[in-house]
């Protein structure tokens, strides 16, 4: 059952269901572990390691196959254009996979899908790569835009998306770092537990710490099978949480007493890092949809917390009971997510500048509602996980002039590759009296 056959063919499944249902990559992954639990670690590793870096590596793997392939990636079958895109990423980038065995079990893979006449034409696309594979070709650097597309698996439009607003060089950086493997950032609880209690949690299952910048309560955590496995999870010692993600709560600095509204709660992070702060006052975690809100009930469960409260509510929809109630309001709103990328690798093919802008659009929209349940003199913490400056800076911009609202600090635009943590947009507001 868990012979390097059976093994590949899952992750080719995996890969024809992204394809077929669009499923996020990290979900599609998750729900192959969860059903295959008995699998073992290194086993589980490597689905996850050969998945994840064939979508990361899409464009750049796609380009070397259509240099050697008579048949373009895109005309291929779907199952065909799965096993040579798994195959082109072993080749390239698992150096403990010897290529010979990567070639033969993309043949019989093919072989045991029916495709018998198509064996022959897998087998001499990934050979000629095997042969190639220390001078394989890239486009000519003088074609700025399609050079870093393909150097860096990022579409052409968010290339230059990327170029016009920060630069070519911060904006290498930034894709170079979204393909560079990211380690787990947790949140420390400390609310009835200590980091040392934590720890020594997390090391007698073999779990291992290591400090993350910026924040005390911020680690990366190495080392473990599965996040739910871990006891220290689930008896609420630590949250999943990247760290700019924490500074969105820090910077709300909530005060004894405090009422909180977090809209878009889901998961609850920053619901819970806000309430955890409280010692008295409460916070009321709000989202669109049961799934969600259950999300957040589950996450305030394994906590411990009695200080957070769960509503469904649609952010677009005045609440008139809510008008001026609110000492602070965690506006982290619905975005294109281009600053997770390094998380989600499948964000850069599903959007587009359209997307963007009707985001952008979206962003405003809940602003106009939500800045209504601000007391006077309160605070509004509006932030997104992206690099697009029509998310951020110019909706920022946009609600200073239309609301009474001032800036309390600098906006804050965390850069991945430069900053050490995902893409984060962060800026604070205070209500005028």
């Amino acid at each position: 059952m868990t012979d390097t056959i059976n093994t590949r063919e899952l992750i080719m499944n995996i890969l024809l269901e992204m394809d077929r249902e669009k499923t996020p990559c990290h979900l599609a992954v998750r729900d192959a572990l969860d059903k295959y639990q008995f699998l073992p670690r290194q086993d589980r590793a490597f689905i996850k390691r050969v998945c994840e870096g064939t979508v990361e590596y899409g464009i750049q793997n796609d380009y070397i196959i259509n240099q050697y392939s008579k048949i373009k990636i895109n005309k291929c079958k779907p199952v065909i254009r799965a096993i040579l895109r798994m195959s082109v990423y072993q080749i390239r980038f698992l150096d403990a996979v010897p290529d010979s065995a990567v070639v033969n079990e993309a043949v019989k893979l093919a072989e045991k899908k029916h495709f018998y006449n198509l064996k022959g034409f897998v087998n001499g696309v990934l050979r000629t790569i095997v042969r190639e594979k220390d001078h394989l070709p890239m486009p000519k650097e003088n074609n700025t835009t399609q050079y870093l597309s393909v150097k860096y698996s990022m579409p052409e439009f968010l290339v230059e998306e990327f170029v016009s607003q920060y630069g070519k060089e911060t904006a290498e950086t930034m894709m170079a770092d979204f393909l560079k493997e990211k380690q787990v950032t947790i949140r420390i609880n400390r609310w009835n537990n200590t980091i040392e209690e934590t720890k020594k949690s997390l090391e007698s299952q073999g779990a291992e710490l290591e400090k993350a910048p910026y924040l005390g309560e911020a680690f990366y955590l190495k080392n473990f099978e599965t996040i739910a496995s871990l006891n220290a999870f689930q008896e609420g010692r630590f949250q999943i949480q990247d760290v700019s993600s924490m500074m969105a709560a820090h910077l709300a600095d909530p005060k004894p007493g405090d009422q909180v509204l977090d809209l878009c709660a889901a998961p609850g992070g920053k619901s819970m890092n806000v309430a955890l702060k409280l010692t008295d006052g409460s916070v009321e975690a709000r989202d669109l949809t049961p799934l969600k809100t259950q999300l957040i009930r589950e996450n305030i469960a394994r906590l411990g917390l009695d200080n957070i409260s769960v509503k469904e509510w649609d952010a677009r929809v005045s609440d008139t009971a809510s008008k001026e109630s609110a000492d602070i309001v965690l506006a982290d709103l619905p975005c294109s997510g281009l600053g997770i990328i390094g998380r989600k690798p499948d964000i850069k093919y599903h959007t587009d500048i359209e997307k963007i802008e009707q985001l952008a659009s979206l962003q405003r929209e809940i602003l106009t509602v939500v800045q209504e349940y601000v007391k006077p003199g309160g605070t509004l913490v509006y932030s997104t996980c992206t690099i697009s400056r029509p998310e951020n800076e110019e909706n920022a911009a946009w609600f200073e002039k239309n609301f009474p609202f001032i800036r309390e600090g600098s906006a804050k635009q965390l850069l991945p590759g430069i900053d050490g943590t995902d893409g984060f947009f962060m800026v604070k507001f205070r209500k005028k009296l």
